[in-house]
């Protein structure tokens, strides 16, 4: 919807900028050239206008958005340089080649030197490059304070909800530890099971309430929530579950990595050791790659309603804009995802 609006924003302003020229060679003339021939001078300055705007495009939806914002400056500088023999290039096509074939005239007298061709041109590309530059920071920033603004908006939805349903922290644990030591002597593997829990409550409850949260706790709740998964099948639980690199000094907003560890373990086919889930989380210097797979449980394991895809990606967008990539493919076989973000 909003790419939508800005594209017929953009035609329309393109409209309004050629619609002022119209009327201002037909109507307004100030030259010769424009009394004598206005048709003339029109179709010129529709070739002008198509180079300007191929120009402005050039930058507007490749250099800019791929380059600048994905943070590859070297590319950028270069794309930038090159962004002037664009708009050379274009109107050198239009009305050197393409309007003597068709009206039989072109715009630049026979003895005009391919250099002072380029220089010209050069010159009068150059201020769209910039015109662009301003109008896409200027909508980046507008939908970065929306995005902000929204996040704001959820946060604190989240956290009255959070307010209403929270049970006191203090009293759950006091109780947990009260049910470990009755336990305790009874089921070794019932007071682990209450100890699983309470480390996962605990950090459901206090840890995660920050922004950004250490990835190594992070991976510490999904080791202890794939633990109690495992206790909950017995010795029918396999998962292959490797982490590449070190998480010291990483940070990440907290549980944005359980919902796929909940939806391969909740869909996926656990109990067969042929087909296990296979999980690989690989951190770099400044990146993390997630990839799980899993073969299909054909019969439905578990109807509660848990953390759905849409909502992981809004979040992702509204935390990592433009610093992650998410990639789902289902065979009907096998259900695999590949996330990566720039921490």
């Amino acid at each position: 919807m909003e790419k939508k609006r800005y594209t017929w924003l953009h035609l329309l302003g393109w409209l309004l900028y050629f619609a002022y020229q119209v009327i201002g060679i037909f109507f307004f003339p100030d030259s010769k050239s424009e009394k004598n021939d206005p048709g003339y001078v029109t179709i010129l300055n529709t070739s002008y206008d198509l180079s300007l705007a191929a120009t402005f495009y050039f930058c507007y939806a490749l250099i800019y958005p791929n380059l600048i914002q994905r943070r590859r400056m070297v590319l950028a500088v270069l794309g930038c340089i090159a962004s002037p023999f664009v708009f050379v290039v274009c109107r050198y096509l239009l009305e050197e080649t393409f309007y003597p074939a068709v009206f039989g005239f072109r715009n630049y007298g026979d003895g005009t030197t391919i250099r002072w061709y380029i220089i010209d041109n050069i010159y009068r590309g150059v201020p769209v490059i910039a015109l662009s530059a301003v109008i896409w920071g200027v909508q980046q920033a507008y939908r970065k304070e929306r995005e902000n603004k929204q996040l704001r908006e959820e946060k604190m939805k989240a956290e009255l909800s959070f307010l209403k349903s929270q049970i006191n922290p203090h009293f759950l644990f006091n109780t947990l530890n009260y049910i470990y030591s009755l336990a305790y002597p009874v089921s070794q593997q019932l007071a682990d099971a209450v100890i699983r829990l309470s480390q996962l409550m605990r950090y459901m409850l206090t840890d995660s309430a920050d922004e950004k949260v250490s990835l190594e706790k992070e991976l510490d709740y999904i080791r202890h929530y794939t633990e109690v998964c495992g206790m909950l099948f017995e010795n029918h639980f396999f998962v292959d579950m490797r982490v590449i690199g070190q998480p010291e000094g990483k940070m990440i907003a907290p549980l944005l990595l359980v919902p796929f560890f909940e939806n391969a373990f909740k869909h996926g086919v656990v109990n067969d050791p042929s087909k296990p889930v296979q999980i690989v989380l690989t951190i770099g210097n400044n990146e993390l790659k997630l990839q799980v797979a899993n073969a299909i449980n054909k019969q439905q394991k578990d109807h509660s309603s848990g953390i759905g895809l849409p909502n992981v990606r809004r979040r992702l967008e509204l935390i990592y804009p433009g610093k992650h990539e998410l990639h789902v493919t289902d065979d009907g076989a096998y259900y695999k995802t590949e996330l990566s973000i720039q921490l």
